[in-house]
């Protein structure tokens, strides 16, 4: 891997963007009587995790530790409201299934450039 020079560049915010355009993709399907709801709720949740990246990474480390963890906040709040819009019928087992394996990388990523940062400043 190449030095990173923006957070654009960093693979934990890329993942966050591609799981942002398939949450999105998916709930254009839930009900619109929910676009004030749950749809909005995932959707917020879901754009928080590459923005936080991105926030923090022009701070300082420490700083940038703090976003990071607020992104895994963000991300802990999404899989608990898929795993809900998925139990009442929103969301397709193969498209929640296809996400949670997602997310499920994305947060291994998350904790591992986490533990990085958090080293540097101590």
């Amino acid at each position: 891997m190449g030095k990173i020079r923006h957070y654009r560049d960093l693979e934990v915010w890329k993942r966050g963007v591609e799981i942002a355009v398939m949450v999105y993709e998916n709930t254009k399907q839930f009900p619109k009587t929910e676009a004030y709801g749950l749809t909005n709720q995932i959707r917020r949740a879901v754009v928080s995790i590459p923005s936080n990246i991105a926030e923090g990474y022009g701070r300082s480390n420490k700083e940038f530790a703090r976003y990071l963890t607020i992104a895994r906040g963000s991300l802990s709040e999404l899989e608990t409201q898929l795993e809900i819009a998925q139990r009442i019928g929103f969301l397709p087992m193969a498209s929640f299934t296809a996400i949670n394996k997602e997310l499920t990388i994305l947060g291994k990523q998350l904790n591992v450039l986490s533990q990085k940062v958090n080293a540097t400043y101590r």
